[in-house]
């Protein structure tokens, strides 16, 4: 029963939503269609559900394995933008250069930049046993500072009237598009490595195995003789590499450039699909095309209706809320007035 609260929550979500566009002044039906259908009613539109599923799969895979050893990385949007900074840095320094090796080093620097920013909650809490969840969020606010910084700074385009924006990256910094006359690219095939490689790991390697007991029992993990800390680092680091690939991506596939803002939010948005996809690597794909059909939905309610963009953060809040909710309703019963029968 518990593997099916996300169809449950989905549809609670549907539900709630159809009375909230009808206390609008919205049809119900005629509105749900506006946000769910229109938006992939055609080949483009298709396409750009996959763009934008692919961040929030690749960074909530990397997620769930730290959730599924209890290690709470709030902060990856933190290491989506330092991805995005050094491997975008990295494309920028070599503006002129033409060679195949650029786009592999990219993603290589913006990995290890993921990693980088991880790594500090990683060392905090191993360390000092700092809280993960404070930390890697605080973390987040500092990236996207930094990368404002940068581009009203050191890698504003000189070219480009003052705006805080960087030089469009060149042909060999971007991501080869595998769908002609789309934006998809390159990343979505990647992804879905991500996706096997992550489901392999999980259920066939010793990795994933020691990851699972010491989410579900950690004095039993700690006498089987596996170290907890290294767990930390471990899961860390995955989840803050793939969070710094994503923004690599972003940057170099339908961005095309550093800006200020180079994501509406998918570091956050990975977490709710992280939960619906109920922390496995299949489910997170499944949950992943659903959470971005809000963000294409939203933006279609706000083409076609004139609602306000905050529509597509309220689903998503209504989604997780109904997802947490149902949990708590299928593992618990609530028992009201026994308190006083004892008392009496």
């Amino acid at each position: 029963m518990l593997y099916m609260t996300p169809l449950l929550a989905v549809g609670l979500t549907l539900l709630s939503g159809a009375v909230l566009f009808a206390i609008l002044g919205h049809n119900p039906l005629a509105a749900l269609r506006v946000f769910f259908i229109s938006p992939i009613s055609n080949a483009y539109g298709v396409s750009e559900l996959f763009v934008k599923a692919t961040p929030i799969v690749l960074i909530a895979v990397g997620l769930a394995m730290g959730f599924r050893a209890n290690v709470w990385n709030i902060g990856a949007e933190g290491q989506l933008t330092l991805g995005a900074i050094c491997g975008g840095a990295l494309g920028l320094y070599f503006y002129d250069v033409e060679t195949p090796f650029l786009l592999p080093a990219m993603m290589v620097v913006g990995v290890l930049g993921g990693m980088a920013w991880a790594a500090i909650p990683a060392f905090l809490k191993t360390k000092f046993n700092t809280n993960e969840i404070l930390v890697s969020l605080m973390l987040t606010y500092v990236a996207t500072l930094l990368l404002s910084v940068l581009v009203n700074g050191p890698l504003r385009d000189p070219d480009g009237f003052n705006f805080p924006e960087s030089r469009l990256f060149h042909d060999s910094a971007l991501l080869p598009v595998i769908w002609e006359g789309t934006r998809l690219h390159v990343g979505a095939l990647v992804t879905l490595f991500v996706v096997v490689a992550g489901w392999i790991m999980i259920s066939r390697h010793l990795i994933g195995f020691q990851v699972r007991v010491i989410g579900m029992a950690p004095k039993a993990a700690s006498y089987a003789g596996f170290s907890q800390k290294k767990l930390v680092w471990f899961t860390l680091l995955l989840s803050g590499g793939l969070s710094g690939l994503a923004g690599l991506f972003e940057v170099s596939g339908p961005v095309g450039q550093l800006v200020p803002v180079i994501s509406p939010g998918y570091g956050f948005t990975a977490i709710i699909v992280a939960f619906l996809g109920r922390l496995h690597p299949v489910g997170i794909l499944l949950a992943g095309v659903l959470m971005a059909l809000s963000y294409l939905g939203g933006e279609a309610a706000q083409i076609e209706m004139g609602m306000p963009s905050a529509v597509t953060g309220v689903f998503q809040g209504m989604l997780l809320f109904y997802l947490l909710a149902c949990d708590v309703l299928i593992k618990y019963r609530l028992r009201f007035g026994s308190a006083t029968a004892k008392t009496a």
